[in-house]
């Protein structure tokens, strides 16, 4: 139906930086908000950062300042650029979109399989 697929993860040392991709693609009529989640190991899923159809983000206290997330509506994609990354950002990180599917009437709530971060020396 809709499939979200995430890309941009790896290995990088605590200071650097990332930028992870979801692009939505199917049976689409229109993709309201999108969302980055992460899980670290042990640890239960948690919101990293959320934007809107019209834009509007907000963020999780550990990553504002350092995360910003965008959305490219044209291409149904959300980024997430994560800057001055510390070893505490490693986890695999999550896209999740409302979508409207062709032919429906309400919106579902969509996960892609994720990416993995690890933030290490």
């Amino acid at each position: 139906q809709v499939q979200l697929v995430e890309s941009g993860g790896g290995l990088v040392q605590p200071g650097g930086s990332l930028r992870l991709s979801c692009a939505a693609s199917g049976s689409i009529s229109r993709v309201n908000a999108m969302a980055w989640y992460r899980q670290a190991p042990g640890k239960q899923r948690g919101l990293v950062a959320h934007i809107t159809g019209a834009g509007t983000t907000n963020y999780a206290d550990s990553v504002k300042g350092r995360f910003t997330i965008s959305r490219d509506n044209a291409q149904n994609t959300v980024y997430l650029q994560m800057n001055s990354l510390k070893p505490e950002d490693t986890a695999v990180y999550h896209c999740n979109a409302a979508v409207l599917v062709i032919s429906s009437d309400y919106v579902n709530y969509f996960w892609g399989k994720g990416t993995k971060v690890t933030v290490s020396s």
